[in-house]
Formats: structure tokens, C-alpha cells, sequence
């Protein structure tokens, strides 16, 4: 807009100028509101749309149209924008400090202009041996910029390519990461690789890409990835296979076609092998094949011809019990008699129950006698919380079972136990099996020697698996492994009424609040926003001054959705607000709409290999390098690094669901169970979140909303054939079932 003209509403035009702070810019969808000083003008306006990838201090040309915003008044609103390096001194500071390169702040960008003034980029790409000159700046920082600016530059390229699409410039990053000189090619011809190889871009971004380059609505392509894709989304629900017409229903839906449009391109992907068809279950190959494993594997583990545990064959129970008793100071019940019994003669067992049953006491006797008779125990979980916490009861190491099983990313994301190279056990023992999914079960199994046993630990009332599946379960109805269902209760567990309250929920039974209760009370509220505030009082206050307990390492909120004022969402930004608030001297980074504070107490939220973090996993942060651009969290002490381009794959954990609470426990936790959560109030739901604490349980709430949760015993159904399989094995025939010819 040309000097001194007055903004005309609706009109396209064009804008020049310098950004000089951006006040906003979401990193999911590249959203953004910034004020820029237009060229040959001193007031800045403010300028508002996606501007994917912009800094301060850039030289941009608008594109767009100007609006006058309700309460902020006039805005350029911007189609398009390009971007021209800064055309003075100052912007190039502001450029080069905004983060946009890893390892420089806003302080080596001030030495590095200082030092290079306008020929600073120059000297990056074609004398950088002298970033060395500039103090501050050894040979592994010069190193770092060089890199990261070369990366920038690819990078930039493809977000301009991009930018019409939404797509983020933290999506950018990772794109151009996985096909480096490569992004383009691919996005152009290929736009649904995206989905599957990049974390964070879904499909309804890469279709979005798709139809903007042209693709049409029936493209066999495009309703082969929606399939694929309805499929990957029904396993993230925890189901193994779809029906075909419900998944030609949703795939429909999805991509704005009639069902039948999607049934020749869904023969195409079996034909091809990228979906497998059993009757009228459809599968994603992967999670066939490890249905098919685990039926395999248990069958090879019972059938095995050695036993390395076949001492036990003819051992003299009584007096090995007697010695357990002896060396226990404990009287075993015949019920846990004929558990451990059950685990050292049976090659694979499951030991299932509810909290103050006695489990440990079986797994410990179980060890015990094992090691009595020179036999090898391993012992894993699937958590690093959970392995901890078996390690504690049994007083031996144990390890997740990605570390039992030498999980190695670097050796193409492979386990390095397997039948080639199985473990070195004569007995193994595995915690809290809820929640082991059907694709690490097979990778266990696999991994059992021939002769070796296997004794899978858990609670089946508990919520099944995030993972697809539902192995435990399975594994106990389809009858094939032997099983025992602790249900006593025993005196020192009758004296908790976390534990009697727990079994009450999991009977259909209204939990009891006692007066005099130490450990399980009641406060009563039906209104969500005054739910929220005794939440936050509980935490911050009336907790920690009646029990002792750390706010921000011991009491935990588990909420039964993400939504609503009493959800996840919203309780983490006012505990976040209440526990760690802003301060002078504690940096922090905001991404998205979350903001990232020096001790803030946070949760991985998928599973990273590579850096050995996993989906649940909790820390705290103790870094936050403003001058590079990192952020480091202590998970149980090991620090993490992430790149800012990173933090989507971690939310605050002041307030987390009860699905991602399965296999922790803590000291205390803050329930609030009101009607706002309708649609989640179950049983397993309720009595996994009460079972996770140790010393104390808070409900917050209304007696309606319990009573809901304790009559809905309606556990969600995933779809899974594994105990057909498992009975199919178990009786001769085959792990596969009959399949339906292609048409």
C-alpha cells in the first residue's frame, strides 16, 4: 500500500515491510499475527494469516486484502507472502535471533552482526572457519550454524512451497528431514508418503496438499491412502482389523464418496499385500502378522520338548512351601500355592487380580523357589515407572521390555532379542501385561527361549492396551494359557480403603466414604467450574498441608477427558499457573498453544526410539536454552534434549488422562468425576484411576456421576481374533484363519 493511502477494505493488495515481533504463530497450522513496520513508514500495523516459517526481522511482500477486526481494529489480512533476507542492520539482528538458527540467540546474533554487519549471511555460507572471530563461537557452535543454516535455507524453500497448504513450519522441519534434497519431489508426486513417514502430518494434510496440486476426489490413490489411513486410525482406537463394509463406510465419509468408490481400490491393497482380508476382517499387515505371532508363540513356548525349569516336575511342594513360608514370614493361601506352583511347572501362565491380592507375594515366592533350584529369572514391565516399581517389590533388576528385548533404532528399529537370539532365562516374569499391545507381545514371544517359562502378571479389569489389542484378555478367554483370578483380598489390603473401594468399583458397587477415611475421600461438587477450583486448591494446597505430599512430584490428577473445564486441557493450564507461573529468571518457550517453563513437570507423548522415550513417560524440565534453542527434561534423572521444532511431542502433566496413567502409580491422585464426562464415565475407567495410588485417592465430584461410571461395566470391544487364533493353534490347526478369496 503506497505511502499515506488509507486502508481499503476488501480490496487485494500488496504490503512490504520488516516483522518485527510476532505475537502469535501457532505451530499446528502456521497461524500467525504479526506487527510489521510497512516500508518507508514508522507505524507498524499488525498483520494476521500463515505466515509459515516467518521471523522477526525478514523483509516480506504481502499479499492480501485489509479487515477491521471487532476489537483490534484494522488488520492486513494475508493471502500470500514471500520472504527477501533484512535490509539493515537491525533486521538482520532480529532475524538471526529469533531462533531461526539453531545456536544463536539474541546475544551471538548481536556479536555476529557486530562483527560482520551486513555481510554476516555471506560470511555463514562462504567463510564460516570465521565465525571463530566472533567471542563465544569455538569450532562446535560454528559447526552447529553452518548446519542448521543450511538446513534453514532447504527447509525455507519447502515451506514457501508449502505455505498455501497450512503446514507448519515444525512439519516443514521434519519433512525435509526424512527426504532431505528430496521434500519437494516427493510432497509434488507423492503427497500421502507424508502420512505414514512423518510424525504430525496426518492424512488430512496430505490430502489437503493432494487436491491442491490437482488430484481428483476418486483418484484410485486417494481413496487407497483414505482406506489405509482409516485403517491406521481404527488400530490408534485399539482395534487389530475393520470390517470391510464399515471400513468402506468410514473411509466414505472421510474422503466425501460414496462406499462404492472405495471397494475396487480396497482390492487393489490386498492384491498388493499393503491390507490383508481374513472373512470379513481387513488388516493392516502389521498387526495381522503379530495376531498371527502371538498365537504361534505361545503354542512353540507350550509345546517346547525341554523344560529348563523341569526340576520342579517332581519337587516336593509341601516342604518348598513350607521354606517360603519360612523365608517369607508369610502363610501362603492354597489359591497362591497353586499359582506359583502353576508357574514353574506350566511353560507360559497368567496371574491376574486386583490390588492387595497378593500378586507380588506369588511373583516373589515364584523367584525365589526359581532361584532355589540354580534356574535364571528375568523380570520386565512395560513402562519405566512400572519396572521401577517391580524392581522395588521383588528386590531384582528389573527393565522395560524394550531394554529385556535390546531395542536398537540405530540398527533400523529393530529388537536385538529374537529366535535367532533369544534371552538367556529359564523363567520370565512380565508386570502389568494390560498394557502390552499386540505388536510387543509378538517381539516377546519371539524372544522366550525354547524350554523357558513365561509368567504374564497383570490386572484385566484395568484398561486394555493404547496400543491395538487386547492380549491379556485374549489370552485368559480363549482358555489356551493357564490362569489364575486372585479375588481375597488380604487383612493388611482390607485395612486400606483405596484397596476395599477399588474392589467395591470393579464388583458394580458404590465405593464407600468413611468419616474417618485416611486414604479415600469424597469432595462433593457437581459444577465443572467449581470442580476445576477445588482441583487446584487440593493440589496447591489442602493436600500437601494434610499429608505432605510434593504438588509436583507425588499428587497426581487423572481426569477422564482432554475436553471440557475439568479435562486435561484446562486443569494443566491452571495448575501450570499455580504451581510453576512465570518469573523473572525462568525462561520459557511457547509452542502453540502450550508455553514450556523451567520446571515444569511434562509428558512424552509418543514413542521416540531413538532417544528411548516413551508414549506415558514423565519428567520435569531443566533447561530451557533461550540461545540455542533446546529444552532438556530429566525423565527418572536421564536428560532428554529437544529442539524446539520438537516440543509437539510433549504436553504438561500436572493434569494427565487416565488411559496415560496406566502402569504408574503414585502417592496421591485427584479424581474429578463429574456428568460434563458422560461419554467416558465406565468402570475399568474409574477403578484403573483409584488403583493408581498408593496412599491416597480425592474424588471431586457427585455421586450421579459415580453411579454412572459404576453401573456402565460396557467395556468398548476392539476388534481382535487373536483368542480364535489361540484356540485354533491350541487344538492343531492353523494360527491363519480361512481367507476370503479376492473378488
Amino acid at each position: 500500500m503506497p505511502q499515506g493511502d488509507t486502508p481499503t477494505p476488501n480490496m487485494l493488495q500488496e504490503l512490504e515491510g520488516t516483522i518485527d515481533r510476532l505475537t502469535f504463530q501457532s505451530q499446528e497450522t502456521g497461524y500467525t499475527v504479526a506487527r510489521l513496520t510497512p516500508t518507508g513508514r514508522a507505524a507498524p500495523v499488525t498483520v494476521v494469516g500463515h505466515l509459515t516459517g516467518a521471523n522477526p526481522g525478514e523483509s516480506v511482500r504481502l499479499e492480501g486484502r485489509w479487515i477491521t477486526h471487532p476489537q483490534y481494529g484494522p488488520q492486513f489480512e494475508v493471502q500470500t507472502y514471500s520472504v527477501k533476507l533484512p535490509a539493515n542492520i537491525e533486521g538482520l539482528r532480529k532475524y538471526l535471533g529469533s531462533g531461526l538458527i539453531k545456536g544463536v540467540g539474541p546475544v551471538t546474533a548481536s556479536r555476529l552482526v557486530k562483527a560482520f554487519g551486513m555481510q554476516t549471511m555471506d560470511v555463514i555460507e562462504q567463510e564460516p572457519g570465521r565465525l571463530r572471530e566472533v567471542p563465544g563461537i569455538g569450532r562446535h557452535r560454528a559447526d552447529m550454524i553452518v548446519s542448521a543454516w543450511a538446513e534453514q535455507r532447504q527447509v525455507k524453500d519447502l515451506m514457501l512451497f508449502l505455505q498455501s497448504h497450512g503446514v507448519s513450519t515444525g512439519l516443514a522441519t521434519r519433512i525435509y528431514r526424512q527426504y532431505g534434497d528430496q521434500s519437494a519431489a516427493v510432497v509434488r508426486s507423492e503427497p500421502y508418503r507424508l502420512a505414514r513417514d512423518v510424525f504430525g502430518v496426518g492424512f488430512r494434510t496430505a490430502d489437503q496438499i493432494a487436491r491442491n496440486l490437482g488430484l481428483a476426489l476418486d483418484d484410485p490413490a486417494r481413496v487407497q491412502a483414505g482406506l489405509l489411513y482409516a485403517l491406521g486410525t481404527l488400530s490408534e482406537e485399539g482395534h487389530c482389523f475393520a470390517l470391510r463394509p464399515q471400513l468402506a463406510e468410514q473411509a466414505a465419509e472421510l474422503l466425501q464418496l460414496e462406499p462404492g468408490h472405495c471397494l475396487a481400490p480396497l482390492d487393489t491393497l490386498l492384491a498388493t499385500g499393503e491390507a490383508i482380508a481374513e472373512d470379513e476382517a481387513v488388516y493392516l499387515p502389521t498387526f495381522y502378522h503379530a495376531e498371527v505371532g502371538v498365537a504361534r508363540g505361545v503354542q512353540r513356548l507350550q509345546t517346547a520338548p525341554l523344560d529348563r525349569l523341569g526340576g520342579f516336575a517332581t519337587v516336593d511342594w509341601e516342604n518348598a512351601f513350607v521354606g517360603v513360608d519360612r523365608a517369607s514370614s508369610v502363610t501362603l493361601t492354597a489359591q497362591q500355592k497353586r499359582a506359583i506352583r502353576m508357574a514353574l511347572t506350566e511353560k507360559a501362565s497368567i496371574l491376574t487380580g486386583g490390588p492387595g491380592t497378593g500378586k507380588s507375594t506369588i511373583v516373589g515366592s515364584a523367584i525365589r523357589l526359581a532361584r532355589g533350584q540354580r534356574g535364571s529369572v528375568l523380570l520386565a514391565a512395560p513402562t519405566g515407572r512400572a519396572a521401577k516399581r517391580l524392581t522395588e517389590t521383588t528386590g531384582m533388576e528389573a527393565r522395560t521390555i524394550h531394554r529385556l528385548l535390546e531395542f536398537q533404532p540405530s540398527a533400523g528399529f529393530r529388537f536385538q532379542r529374537d529366535r535367532d537370539n533369544p534371552l538367556d532365562a529359564d523363567l520370565v516374569i512380565i508386570d502389568e501385561v494390560s498394557m502390552v499391545d499386540v505388536i510387543l507381545m509378538n517381539h516377546l514371544l519371539g524372544a522366550i527361549p525354547p524350554g523357558a517359562h513365561l509368567l504374564l502378571v497383570g490386572d484385566v479389569d484395568q484398561l486394555p492396551s493404547v496400543g491395538a489389542g487386547n492380549v491379556l484378555r485374549d489370552l485368559i478367554d480363549s482358555g489356551v494359557v493357564p490362569t489364575t483370578r486372585l479375588d481375597t483380598i488380604f487383612r493388611q489390603s482390607r485395612d486400606s480403603h483405596i484397596v476395599e473401594n477399588a474392589h467395591r468399583i470393579n464388583r458394580g458397587e458404590m465405593p464407600l466414604i468413611h468419616r474417618q477415611s485416611r486414604d479415600f475421600f469424597l469432595f462433593r461438587e457437581s459444577d465443572p467450574e467449581k470442580a476445576a477450583d477445588w482441583v487446584v486448591d487440593l493440589v496447591t494446597s489442602r493436600i500437601p498441608r494434610r499429608f505432605g505430599h510434593n504438588p509436583l512430584d507425588e499428587i497426581q490428577v487423572l481426569a477422564p477427558m482432554h475436553r471440557g473445564q475439568v479435562g486435561v486441557t484446562a486443569l494443566n493450564q491452571r495448575l501450570q499457573a499455580a504451581l510453576n507461573p512465570p518469573r523473572l529468571g525462568r525462561p520459557e518457550r511457547t509452542h502453540g498453544s502450550r508455553t514450556f517453563r523451567l520446571g515444569d513437570r511434562v509428558m512424552q507423548m509418543r514413542n521416540d526410539y531413538e532417544r528411548q522415550v516413551f508414549n506415558g513417560d514423565q519428567g520435569r524440565i531443566t533447561s530451557v536454552d533461550l540461545e540455542e534453542g533446546l529444552l532438556v527434561v530429566a525423565f527418572e534423572g536421564r536428560p532428554v534434549t529437544y529442539e524446539y521444532g520438537q516440543l509437539d511431542e510433549l504436553a504438561h502433566a500436572y493434569a494427565v488422562s487416565i488411559h496415560k496413567a496406566q502402569g504408574s502409580e503414585f502417592p496421591a491422585v485427584v479424581v474429578p468425576v463429574l456428568t460434563q464426562h458422560y461419554v467416558m464415565l465406565q468402570r475399568n475407567l474409574l477403578y484403573t484411576a483409584v488403583t493408581r495410588a498408593r496412599q491416597l485417592v480425592v474424588l471431586v465430584g457427585d455421586h450421579r456421576a459415580i453411579a454412572i461410571a459404576v453401573n456402565n461395566n460396557r467395556v468398548i470391544s476392539r476388534n481382535t481374533r487373536l483368542a480364535d487364533r489361540l484356540r485354533a493353534t491350541s487344538a492343531g490347526g492353523p494360527a491363519r484363519l480361512p481367507l476370503v478369496p479376492l473378488a
